[in-house]
């Protein structure tokens, strides 16, 4: 039985990956509760486990026949190049089921999913892209094609020579800091961009893709963790961590976290599954557990946004992937960045440079380079200011997501915009 035409389906493709599944199903969480019915394609590669807080969305699962090492094997690029040619025909078909039954449908796809961009183009069907990285990230890769065109053969041994130059007109980002792929968004068949960000943020970014990157509509509804609250994590999380944080001093902590994807040196991180060969911390000497015991707390998958609002909480170690980024921003925590990839990179330069809340940490790890990255967050008259910055930043994100913020506005501009699609 065909739903009132009222009642649009939105068809979500989302990476499989915890970082761009999280601010997704956030982002299907905010659409449903403004009256639209949700379909989410995924693949079978970090399967998403629908909680109650998700009963009335329908899950279907994209076909395809790659084998499941192929995620940890190829590396994340090659993946998902792989990933998109392999489900081109089992999204396919998927579509083709879901319009018998209802013509309605518009397709929002991460903009890494971009066969699904291809497939709703083939149907004639409405088709937007979901950005979740930041505004400025995403005004970098438009501008690849510009800074190394085609003549330019090896465009990463260009960046390479140039690394510790600014690059013109992106100030304070270097070559090193960009993310070191070509857009792929196809604004001439996609109908707008949505972005998880606030233009108290990145109103900068946001105006050179609206007006000179993009001529496609471009709406920033984020941060979406603070529009539609809801569990996104693949892995359990371990809240027994919260009971330690209640005895400790305020500002006193700082919380370490480096996403579920970066992988560093056994002497720098014990992440299960970052080491080679190590599941946890059965690799690092008992030596080493005794002295954590004393002063601070491990566990496998801590409640991210739950730690961060702590008051215990005084600093972030990150990776500084934007969902992370956004969270301690969210939560008033200056953060002390260690990027390793992607988009991390700019996001810590401008958590250094421009909102001047952050510590980068490039180079050699060390414990001199360690203790003075934490000094400086934590006891000096600097790190007091830059918390004191964090903390003005979170009013102004919350402000963004209330009634009448830019973020509320532009969700229910997009929201509108759809109905008419």
């Amino acid at each position: 039985m065909e739903e009132k035409a009222a009642r649009r389906r939105l068809v979500l493709v989302p990476v499989p990956a915890q970082g761009h599944i999280s601010p997704m199903m956030q982002l299907a969480k905010a659409l449903h509760l403004k009256g639209f019915s949700i379909t989410v394609a995924q693949t079978k590669f970090n399967y998403f486990s629908p909680s109650d807080d998700f009963t009335d969305f329908q899950f279907v699962t994209i076909q395809e026949t790659l084998p499941k090492t192929d995620f940890k094997n190829l590396g994340p690029l090659q993946f998902l190049l792989k990933l998109n040619k392999e489900c081109q025909v089992g999204f396919k078909d998927c579509l083709g089921q879901l319009l018998l039954r209802q013509s309605n449908v518009c397709i929002i796809y991460d903009e890494f999913m971009y066969f699904a961009g291809a497939t709703a183009k083939e149907f004639k069907l409405p088709n937007i892209i979901f950005s979740t990285t930041s505004a400025t990230a995403f005004v970098c890769r438009s501008v690849f094609d510009k800074l190394f065109p085609n003549n330019v053969l090896d465009p990463l041994k260009e960046l390479r020579a140039r690394k510790e130059e600014l690059v013109p007109e992106f100030h304070p980002l270097r070559y090193k800091d960009l993310p070191i792929y070509r857009n792929i968004v196809d604004k001439q068949t996609a109908s707008s961009v949505i972005i998880n960000t606030a233009s108290c943020l990145e109103s900068a970014s946001l105006s050179s893709l609206q007006q000179q990157q993009l001529e496609i509509p471009v709406y920033p509804i984020g941060p979406l963790h603070m529009v539609a609250s809801a569990p996104t994590s693949l892995l359990e999380e371990n809240k027994s961590c919260i009971e330690w944080l209640n005895k400790q001093k305020k500002d006193s902590v700082i919380f370490i976290s480096l996403g579920s994807l970066a992988l560093m040196e056994i002497s720098e991180v014990i992440r299960p599954g970052s080491v080679s060969g190590s599941e946890w911390t059965e690799s690092l000497s008992e030596e080493f557990g005794k002295i954590v015991s004393e002063r601070g707390y491990i566990v496998k998958w801590a409640p991210q946004k739950e730690v961060l609002a702590h008051p215990a909480v005084g600093g972030f170690w990150s990776h500084c992937g934007w969902n992370s980024t956004l969270e301690s921003i969210g939560e008033g925590v200056p953060m002390i960045c260690r990027p390793f990839s992607g988009d991390q990179k700019v996001n810590a330069r401008f958590l250094e440079c421009v909102w001047k809340i952050g510590v980068q940490v490039e180079g050699e790890l060390n414990r001199g380079v360690v203790e003075r990255a934490v000094r400086r967050l934590m006891v000096s008259e600097e790190g007091e200011e830059m918390r004191k910055r964090a903390l003005s930043l979170k009013e102004r994100l919350r402000a963004s997501v209330r009634d009448g913020g830019s973020s509320h506005n532009s969700l229910d501009e997009f929201v509108h915009f759809v109905k008419r699609l």
